[in-house]
């Protein structure tokens, strides 16, 4: 399981990126954003329904940015979904859960970083 922590040591670690809480209603919300302020990635808990699945319990996501091909097969597996909250075409939910994959979720993480490293 990938937690919080380890994802804001890896980035903090790999980009000089530490999170950012900006939304009062959803203080564990946390923005990832490059030194210009574009976004790629965001941590929330989110009840289990919001993402179209059963149940109420809340769970850790993380939003990333991916190209829209790839965002489609991913979506095919287990544990990812569209992205809650933005723009589903460009960005995929990943639950982090017993089933996370470490490289996989740092490798797309990385991904989306360098995708907003170029504005």
């Amino acid at each position: 399981m990938v937690t919080r922590k380890e994802i804001f040591t890896y980035t903090e670690d790999n980009y000089g990126v530490t999170p950012e809480y900006t939304f009062k209603s959803f203080p564990k919300y946390a923005a990832l954003k490059n030194r210009q302020g574009k976004w790629f990635g965001l941590v929330m808990n989110v009840p289990l329904n919001k993402l179209g699945l059963e149940g109420t319990e809340e769970v850790d996501i993380l939003d990333v940015k991916v190209d829209p091909e790839l965002g489609s097969i991913l979506r095919s597996k287990p544990g990812y979904l569209p992205g809650y909250h933005m723009n589903k075409e460009h960005w995929i939910s990943i639950i982090l859960d017993q089933n996370t994959d470490h490289d996989s979720l740092f490798q797309l993480l990385d991904s989306s970083y360098q995708s907003v490293i170029k504005y």
